[in-house]
């Protein structure tokens, strides 16, 4: 953040040549200009809350030409609830986002790309034919509320295990253990070393995304999300202590954020870049069996600043699962580092209430706020925001079990 004193220099200097001239200065001007403007502004809004928009969240926004009703997102959450020999979505799938669909916009659990990308039972996919179609109950459903929906293209990489891949080993960058707890038929499960991946299954794999891809727009969504975050397959290529390649997928930060710009050049090759986003977990630590390293705001920075010449949705980011405020290697305030450094639309997602929201509108850290476990129990969410209504309360033991019961039984306000 700039001092007041720096400032003015900066400003003296904006009337000479010498700024002109200077490429790395403007840079340097701008890049103060624009943290001392945002700063500014927060603290005018935490002295003047009256001054506050506090209808913010409920304004509606323009998606990279897609018309959104209100600026709430509901995030991705696994639920599974595909609980038959398919693993499609069903009615009950389609009733639970329908029941949600007066955010402005709604992103699916992490939908399976192929086989192999499988981590957790009773998790509804998007590589065969039934598995469309069960997708478009879904599509169809929120279309017919008004909504919105992208769905969230998911491979987990090491984080599975061979109960669910047909006996196969997991695959990954690199052949090691993440040392995380599977959800199998079984319960929880160990997990065990990956299979490092061939220069084929890289390839295979990227196929199967923009195959993925053509299939959500079979679906009927509105778009797509690359899940490239919280320690699943493309976040561990990012990794130093995930990635151990010595090929083009591995070594330098070009090489290990390959993977993710290659599956973006071929998606944009069957469909209009301006309807997929891309979800990122800078700060991930001491979880999802990922480790900071040197270089993690390094690639990160890389990632984001290749980002912005594809015109995307948007990207997703996800403030620290885990407290690294003494972590040197992590980003303390994740969207606030990439505000300036993405060009388009930035949705964000940490445990929001509508205050914190409303706030970090204003703050113009972001455009849009993602709600992940409030909209478990509160279908009606924008509603209860809107009227300053009570909570219900979700029920955790519900969470990952099948049927109806704590998934699309929590009554609306006008229930």
């Amino acid at each position: 953040m700039a001092s007041i004193s720096a400032l003015n220099v900066l400003i003296f200097h904006t009337s000479s040549k010498y700024f002109y001239k200077n490429i790395h200065f403007r840079s340097i001007f701008y890049h103060y200009i624009v943290g001392f403007t945002e700063e500014l502004q927060s603290k005018q809004n935490q002295l003047n809350p009256n001054k506050m928009n506090k209808n913010i969240l409920f304004e509606p926004y323009n998606l990279n030409g897609l018309e959104l009703k209100n600026r709430v997102v509901m995030a991705p959450m696994t639920r599974c609830r595909s609980d038959n020999a398919e693993t499609k979505a069903t009615a009950l799938t389609a009733l639970y986002y329908r029941q949600r669909a007066s955010a402005g916009l709604l992103i699916t659990e992490g939908t399976y790309v192929n086989r192999m990308a499988v981590g957790s039972i009773n998790v509804p996919a998007i590589y065969t034919k039934a598995q469309v179609e069960g997708w478009k109950l879904v599509t169809t459903a929120v279309h017919n509320e008004g909504g919105k929906i992208f769905a969230q293209l998911w491979h987990v990489g090491r984080l599975s295990h061979p109960d669910l891949l047909d006996g196969k080993q997991p695959l990954a960058p690199t052949a090691l253990n993440p040392l995380a707890d599977i959800f199998t038929a079984e319960g929880f499960k160990p997990s065990v070393e990956a299979k490092e991946m061939t220069l084929e299954d890289i390839q295979q794999t990227i196929h199967d995304f923009k195959q993925a891809a053509i299939n959500a727009m079979e679906a009927g969504f509105d778009g797509i999300e690359i899940h490239a975050a919280n320690g699943y397959l493309l976040h561990q290529f990012f990794n130093l202590y995930s990635n151990k390649r010595q090929d083009k997928y591995g070594g330098s930060i070009e090489n290990r954020a390959r993977i993710l710009l290659d599956i973006l050049d071929e998606i944009n090759g069957v469909m209009d870049s301006k309807r997929v986003g891309v979800r990122l977990n800078p700060s991930l630590h001491d979880m999802q069996g990922m480790m900071l390293d040197g270089e993690s705001v390094e690639v990160h920075d890389y990632i984001v600043s290749k980002l912005n010449k594809y015109n995307l949705a948007y990207l997703h980011l996800t403030e620290p699962f885990t407290d690294v405020s003494k972590n040197p290697l992590a980003i303390q305030q994740v969207a606030k580092h990439y505000r300036s450094m993405f060009k388009g639309t930035l949705i964000i997602n940490r445990k929001f209430d509508k205050e914190l929201a409303t706030q970090v509108l204003n703050d113009n850290e972001a455009d849009l706020v993602a709600f992940g476990s409030p909209f478990i129990a509160n279908p009606d969410l924008v509603e209860r925001f809107r009227v300053n209504a009570p909570m219900n309360t979700p029920d955790p033991s519900t969470y990952y079990t099948p049927g109806a019961k704590g998934y699309t039984d929590y009554p609306t306000l006008h229930e």
